[in-house]
């Protein structure tokens, strides 16, 4: 038998040498998911713990520490207030697409029948959230093979109404009417390919297809532009999660397809994180 406070104790302190942000929290997690134990219980109880569980919990603890996220470890995360199916091959959903679920779901508000359009869906966290909280037609287009059995999960346990159309953006455009959707929405992959094995090593277990943005990072931007805009209704509204610099380069390209009023939205750091535009 073995203390589970105990292991909790050692996660901890692996993972604060490790330098894994937020070591408490993520010890706290792994808990969770192995002993069914909350942090109330545990500081109040001295629970104990077959060696078996203890040894699931330490090869958790070992994929932790090798840099694998831990949404991917626990299998699923939250967005939103929904709960995600995640692993490998479906890129995670963060906290900044928020930014772009707001937008989309203040310009939906008062719209009535609205159909919208979700390019580069991966996990479904933005269609599937946008069709809970909105009476919208909402359509997730999404290519990999290995993330639409995420998609389609996780459309599945939420209860969601949702169009599901498999296929490549790039191809994809005569597939949808002119002048036929309200809302156009994408969080495309956006990371300048030179830069993808820079960035922190959580990020390497993630797809490369949906983090690999071409060589300036605005490969997606500039063909959702040119095929898609045109889907929309008069009035609509395209809108794009973009990463930290790229306002002015999509906002020039979608000028230049003839978008107007487009404007940007902060993330919390203060960074543009959105970008959005409506067509006459």
């Amino acid at each position: 038998m073995v203390a589970v406070k105990f292991l909790y104790n050692k996660a901890k302190e692996e993972l604060d040498k490790a330098g894994i942000s937020d070591p408490a929290f993520n010890s706290m997690c792994l808990i969770e998911k192995v002993f069914n134990v909350n942090k109330a219980q545990l500081m109040a109880e001295n629970i104990t713990a077959d060696d078996k569980k203890g040894a699931e919990f330490l090869t958790l603890l070992g994929r932790r520490l090798s840099g694998e996220p831990l949404q991917y470890i626990l299998g699923e995360w939250e967005f939103y207030g929904y709960i995600f199916k995640v692993g490998k091959g479906v890129l995670i959903p963060r906290d900044d697409t928020e930014v772009l679920l707001r937008l989309s779901l203040d310009f939906l508000k008062d719209k009535q029948n609205a159909r919208v359009l979700d390019l580069c869906s991966g996990s479904g966290a933005l269609a599937v959230a946008i069709a809970k909280e909105t009476d919208a037609e909402v359509y997730a287009l999404e290519k990999s093979a290995e993330a639409l059995p995420y998609l389609c999960e996780n459309i599945n346990i939420n209860k969601a109404n949702i169009e599901v159309v498999a296929g490549d953006v790039f191809y994809c455009a005569d597939e949808f009417m002119d002048k036929s959707f309200d809302l156009i929405i994408s969080n495309p992959p956006y990371i300048i390919t030179d830069e993808i094995d820079t960035l922190q090593k959580e990020i390497s277990f993630e797809p490369k297809t949906a983090l690999d943005g071409g060589a300036d990072g605005l490969k997606f931007y500039r063909g959702i532009i040119k095929d898609y805009t045109s889907k929309l209704k008069s009035g609509g509204m395209i809108a794009f999660e973009i990463g930290e610099g790229q306002f002015e380069a999509v906002k020039t390209l979608m000028e230049n397809a003839g978008v107007k009023n487009i404007d940007y939205k902060l993330d919390l750091g203060g960074i543009q994180r959105v970008v959005y535009g409506t067509v006459d």
